[in-house]
């Protein structure tokens, strides 16, 4: 577990390290299986996971893309960089486009587990089972690091993560518990899925009232506090951008009185929870078919 945190050549040689990666998965499916997710070897296996998982997209050999992914042609070399999986913009955009989905192996080996649904359907098992917060936070962690690019690896992943493996009830519990990194992760992970244009409706109609119940109604606390208040915001701007029913669903749900007062905040060490709010806001006045709501 320390060894995986040791950076990006200490993270190339294990994931190269026959059977380590094909191990620690069969240990935590034998966990689940034996109803035992609470285990400290569970913890352990999961956290080296999620460090393994940093950064997948960007650091895997080019071979990958050729021998797993479609490549997509076409596409301009100005403004995109060649990655593991087809293209990546170098800087991540909140709006995530829709790329042709990746076919799956059936049998995954090694490093191809990292990104398998097998492993994404295990994540979201222990999310909702296991009561340990680094059991949690690390399957939280390793998904949200999966869903972090813009290639159709993260696209595929966070498919899996809403439609096909159903995982937004558990995602949504975890906004509600007291244990604040766990709830950061859990609100990070939610946007970078909601960058997903075709799984938007369906992440808003599942958590977007909860995104907005757990906004704070004045000046958040610590750092932490204030950092996870920024990414509720983007969320919901993602979100509620180019939908005015989300954007209403938002209203409804009471959450223009705390995007005000957050946006209002007139200190630095909240300046990112504050931008954060103003960008929602200045996004919210867009939907020009509310705005008798939004003065009501």
């Amino acid at each position: 577990r320390n060894m995986s945190s040791a950076g990006p050549e200490g993270r190339k040689k294990m994931r190269e390290c026959d059977g380590l990666i094909d191990s620690l998965v069969y240990y935590i499916q034998g966990a689940i299986a034996d109803h035992e997710p609470n285990d400290k070897a569970t913890e352990n296996c999961v956290c080296i996971l999620h460090n393994l998982s940093y950064q997948l997209e960007i650091e895997l050999p080019e071979s990958y893309a050729q021998s797993i992914y479609m490549q997509r042609r076409n596409i301009s070399s100005n403004d995109k960089t060649p990655g593991c999986f087809g293209t990546r913009s170098r800087k991540v955009k909140e709006k995530q486009q829709d790329t042709p989905l990746p076919e799956e192996k059936s049998n995954p080996r090694g490093v191809e587990l990292l990104w398998h649904s097998t492993l994404v359907r295990i994540y979201l098992s222990l999310i909702a089972k296991s009561t340990r917060n680094y059991t949690q936070e690390a399957s939280l962690g390793a998904l949200q690091n999966l869903t972090a690019g813009t290639g159709p690896m993260p696209f595929a992943v966070a498919r899996t993560v809403v439609q096909k493996a159903n995982g937004l009830p558990s995602i949504r519990t975890m906004l509600h518990v007291s244990h604040p990194t766990v709830k950061k992760t859990a609100v990070s992970l939610l946007r970078n899925l909601s960058r997903n244009t075709s799984l938007q409706n369906d992440i808003a109609r599942e958590v977007l009232p909860d995104l907005v119940s757990i906004l704070p109604d004045s000046v958040p606390g610590p750092d932490i506090v204030c950092e996870t208040t920024a990414s509720i915001c983007y969320s919901l701007y993602n979100l509620t951008q180019s939908n005015s029913h989300n954007a209403r669903l938002l209203l409804s749900a009471d959450g223009l009185p705390k995007i005000i007062a957050i946006s209002m905040i007139d200190s630095n060490m909240f300046s990112k929870a504050s931008r954060a709010a103003s960008v929602l806001l200045y996004s919210l006045w867009s939907h020009t078919d509310l705005h008798s709501a939004y003065k009501k």
